[in-house]
């Protein structure tokens, strides 16, 4: 008895049309779905600033309540978590850890008495200076 084989020669693997087809159907996802993503990057990394700064707002609740007031300019934002020289009502610290940089690891500015309320927070976004649009937009904690 002669057996044949179960796959004749000509059905080994995909032909280079096959391949090609494959390849621009990727490319065509890609091409689609790539932008979006890519753009929701820069919107989460705003997101993430704006739920840092309500963090800092909240903390800095916390300290007006012990010490009478918001810390100044000068003491900043690491008044929540190092004791300012001659503050006896300090109860910190008021967060659990070290005060962490923007989404795009540039510091946040603090002032106060703010311009915009009793305190201001800012990121300047991702290229660090003033003004911008974009993912370069400013952020404050006075912004929804």
């Amino acid at each position: 008895m002669k057996s044949t084989p179960l796959h004749p020669a000509s059905s080994k693997g995909f032909t280079l049309i096959e391949v090609l087809i494959v390849m621009v159907i990727i490319g065509l996802l890609a091409a689609l779905v790539g932008p979006r993503m890519f753009g929701k990057v820069g919107q989460s990394k705003q997101n993430a600033a704006k739920a840092q700064m309500s963090l800092f707002e909240t903390a800095l609740d916390a300290y007006r309540l012990d010490v009478g007031r918001y810390p100044t300019t000068d003491q900043g934002l690491n008044a929540l978590r190092v004791r300012p020289q001659g503050e006896e009502r300090w109860d910190g610290p008021y967060l659990r850890r070290d005060i962490p940089q923007d989404p795009w690891g540039n510091p946040y500015e603090y002032r106060c008495p703010g311009d915009h309320g009793d305190f201001d927070i800012i990121s300047y976004g991702a290229d660090g200076r003033l003004g911008g649009e974009g993912e370069d937009e400013d952020i404050g904690n006075w912004q929804n």
